[in-house]
This record gives C-alpha cells, sequence and structure tokens, in this order.
C-alpha cells in the first residue's frame, strides 16, 4: 500500500523537491525568520522529497531561526472516549476494555493520530516541548516554546490556557501546507471564546499519568465542530488579504491567526444557532 502510494506521488512529480528548495519556497511565500507558526501539512501533496519528512521539517527551522517558534498539532484522538467514536465505531463490548487498558499519554512517546507524516516527525525532532494533554497536544521548537507548550489544562482543550490561546496572544501565522480549512484547529479555539446559547458539551476521558500511576478520567468538553470551517475560511479570505503560493506543489496559504479568530468569533455568533 505504501509503496503504491509513493507510485503515485512521483509520477505527480516533475523533480525531486529538495530540502534547499523548501526554504525557497517558504520564504517566496512570506515566511520570516522569528515569526511564531502554526503549521497544517499534507506531504503527499507537496510531490517526492528527498529526505521525506525530515526535509520539511528541516526546512522549516532554518527559515524561522531559532528566534522564532514552529508549532504543530500532535493530537491523540484514540485515547478519548469510545462511546464517541464515529470513524470507525466499535462494538459496545468493546468499550469498558479500551477504557480499561488504553496506555496513558506521555508526550515523549504517545503516537498522534490523523495529524499527518510531517507532524509525527517533528513531536520527536531534538529540541521540541510537547504539550501534557493527553488528547489534544500540540509541539512546539523555537524561542517560545515553553510559554506556547508549557501549560495545557485538560478542559476546554481548544480554549483558556491552550496552545491555541497563547498563540493568539503571540499573534501567531497559520501555515496551511497541502491542506484547507478544514484541518484549521485554531477554528476551535473561535468555538470557545463565542458567545453561542447551549454549546453542545460531550462526555469525554482519557488514560493519563496521576502521581506516576496510569488511570482513565472523564471530564466533559464542548462537542467541537468542524464542518463549517470551509465556509468560514472562504469568507474571511474574502475579505482580508493573506498570502498564497506553492510549497513543492502543494496550495498554500499564510495567514494571520488573531484577525482570523477575532473573524470567526462573529462569523459563528451570526451563522451558528
Amino acid at each position: 500500500m505504501f509503496a503504491k502510494k509513493e507510485d503515485e506521488v512521483v509520477k505527480k512529480t516533475k523533480i525531486p523537491i529538495t530540502q534547499n528548495r523548501l526554504i525557497e519556497d517558504f520564504r517566496n511565500l512570506g515566511l520570516k525568520a522569528g515569526e511564531i507558526v502554526l503549521v497544517h501539512s499534507s506531504m503527499s501533496k507537496i510531490g517526492w522529497i528527498a529526505g521525506t519528512s525530515v526535509a520539511v521539517v528541516n526546512a522549516l527551522i532554518e527559515v524561522l531561526s531559532p528566534e522564532g517558534t514552529l508549532v504543530m498539532p500532535t493530537m491523540t484522538s484514540d485515547n478519548t472516549n469510545p462511546e464517541n467514536w464515529k470513524n470507525p465505531p466499535v462494538p459496545d463490548e468493546w468499550k469498558q476494555i479500551i477504557r480499561n487498558n488504553m496506555p496513558a499519554y506521555h508526550p515523549d512517546y504517545s503516537t498522534s493520530r490523523g495529524m499527518g507524516r510531517i507532524s509525527e516527525t517533528f513531536r520527536s525532532y531534538p529540541g521540541v516541548l510537547r504539550s501534557n494533554h493527553p488528547q489534544s497536544s500540540f509541539a512546539a521548537w523555537g524561542k517560545y516554546k515553553d510559554k506556547i507548550c508549557g501549560r495545557h489544562d485538560l478542559t476546554p482543550c481548544f480554549g483558556e490556557n491552550s496552545p491555541l490561546e497563547k498563540l493568539y496572544n503571540f499573534k501567531a501565522k497559520i501555515l496551511l501546507l497541502g491542506v484547507n480549512h478544514q484541518n484549521n484547529t485554531s477554528l476551535h479555539y473561535a468555538e470557545c471564546k463565542a458567545n453561542l446559547d447551549d454549546k453542545p458539551i460531550q462526555k469525554q476521558g482519557a488514560a493519563l499519568f496521576d502521581k506516576g500511576k496510569r488511570v482513565w478520567v472523564s471530564f466533559e468538553d464542548l462537542d467541537y465542530n468542524d464542518e463549517d470551517f470551509p465556509k468560514l475560511g472562504s469568507e474571511f479570505e474574502k475579505e482580508h488579504p493573506i498570502l498564497k503560493g506553492k510549497i513543492g506543489q502543494a496550495d498554500s496559504k499564510l495567514l494571520p491567526m488573531k484577525e482570523l479568530i477575532d473573524f470567526a468569533i462573529v462569523w459563528f455568533e451570526k451563522n451558528r444557532k
């Protein structure tokens, strides 16, 4: 399966994408040294890369420099309440077994799920700090990594004291590398901030370490919804200039997080009932 998928990428690539080419493309897009950037990515959209995800991470670090800060989501959506699982659902008789046996989250070795190869590579890089949330962690490298990922409250996972709130306060940039606003996790922070009646709540749970012992903790959080993110993002782009370009062969966008979140809060209050 992997060989077949790589063969498809090779056929769509005119010339191998190198680390130096990626550095040039990031700079041409508008990425600058010293900036704070949250990256969402799809490696296959870039084309065939000499060095795969390592070359992408190296290029981002080179462009941002130690004065900048690179952040990526490293979420562990398998360490959640199996009652809520839909993709795929599991039989009812499995659910308590999962709750009893799911390994506790550990920032050093718990693998992310559905975040892509670039993020999965980045989380184990030297000097990267990963936040302590058992489901919705972020990882950061650079000057402000401790301020962004040093504290991450259990609930709401995308709200107060989350890395998203800190990125918002830092007026960070968002890089959508080969993906669209459907993958733009930042918009969940706007869900938390929006003044909406009867926000849906979900019963959650996760395995984590408490005083060195593995425990299953139950809690409540918002039932986050990304179905309208593409429409919201499209309307934002009509009213606000953003930077667009190619990273390798991937259509990419660089946009200001604070302006997007402020727009999204108003948009949710108007369009979500």
